[in-house]
């Protein structure tokens, strides 16, 4: 396993994070096929446990919903159940994932968390821990400024219960969007555009897209919610691109999910569950401005201990490795 501290680069002078897809293949349908299999997966053989619960609650009546969820709490599903069988097509998603990248792109999973090396299990746990302490002064702060909006919703055994199932599963959840996302697509649009910020902006884009069907969404508006997930997705991006690897996008995006789970929900939450804390009104614009002081304040310090000097890892051309043509085939570099 590398040190925290490490910046690695291949011999051709960029990260290997950016230049391992480059020894694979790359043909647009590897991609596609690749991207698109985990969602079918995770809606299919994924969605089985849900449906026969929902089914044995409601027998033959109407299922109720909830911004276009399931209402859980109106079919009398505990809600550490639906949390379970929210998350666990997630789960599958993962790990069908996982298992497409060596036949698909000829190269091993390790490539899409950091360009092939160890994992850096210290700058997931740093990141997590990093970002849970900023929401935690973020929800302290909201309670104490305005302790009407929030009401103590759950003080009962049923919240460990929550919180161990949250460190089980969220992980795989916010692993799996973190791989595709700033892992698996940022490399296939660097291939595809021989620079940075490409890359960036457009996975943040489809990120933010993929939220669109979400409850808060519909109840609050496309062009209200949506550039919140598109920022959100930027920040990851951001962090996925100065450090050569996607660790400290999978430690914030699982603290994240983690912490909205457990400790904060509202009534049109994705997530329905028992957490501690329930917001009575949400004002989505006075929480974007306050995730993107929370977002500034991350990058900063992450920018401080891991020592980022180089902005242009943001938006600069990459060095593409050379192959000898014969090694490298017909459907590598140009994704044809």
């Amino acid at each position: 396993m590398r040190t925290d501290t490490t910046n690695y680069n291949n011999s051709q002078g960029d990260s290997s994070f950016l230049t391992a897809p480059f020894f694979g293949k790359n043909a647009f349908w590897r991609y596609f096929i690749g991207t698109v299999t985990p969602f079918l997966v995770s809606n299919t053989l994924g969605a089985i446990p849900l449906i026969v619960v929902m089914l044995s609650y409601s027998g033959a009546g109407e299922l109720p919903t909830k911004g276009g969820m399931p209402d859980f709490a109106a079919m009398g599903i505990d809600l550490n159940l639906g949390f379970v069988l929210t998350v666990f097509p997630f789960i599958l998603a993962f790990f069908a994932f996982a298992l497409l990248v060596r036949p698909l792109n000829q190269r091993g999973f390790g490539t899409v968390v950091n360009g092939g090396g160890g994992i850096r299990w210290g700058r997931i746990f740093f990141s997590a821990l990093v970002w849970l302490s900023i929401s935690a002064v973020y929800l302290l702060w909201s309670v104490r400024d305005d302790p009407g909006n929030f009401i103590l919703n759950n003080s009962s055994k049923s919240l460990i219960t929550l919180a161990i199932l949250a460190m089980v599963m969220i992980p795989f959840q916010a692993g799996f969007e973190e791989l595709l996302f700033r892992g698996y697509l940022i490399q296939g649009f660097a291939v595809l555009s021989r620079n940075r910020w490409l890359p960036v902006v457009s996975t943040s884009i489809l990120f933010g897209l993929m939220h669109a069907i979400n409850p808060e969404v519909k109840e609050y508006g496309f062009l209200t919610m949506i550039p919140q997930y598109v920022f959100f997705g930027l920040v990851f991006a951001a962090l996925t691109m100065m450090d050569d690897g996607t660790e400290l996008a999978i430690g914030a995006h699982t603290a994240n999910n983690m912490f909205l789970s457990v400790f904060v929900t509202h009534k049109d939450s994705a997530l329905q569950t028992p957490a501690m804390y329930e917001q009575i009104n949400i004002y989505p614009w006075q929480d974007f401005a306050g995730l993107v002081v929370m977002s500034l304040l991350f990058i900063v310090l992450m920018a401080v201990v891991y020592r980022w000097k180089d902005v242009r890892k943001l938006y600069g051309t990459i060095e593409v490795p050379q192959r000898d043509d014969a090694e490298r085939g017909l459907d590598t570099v140009d994704a044809g």
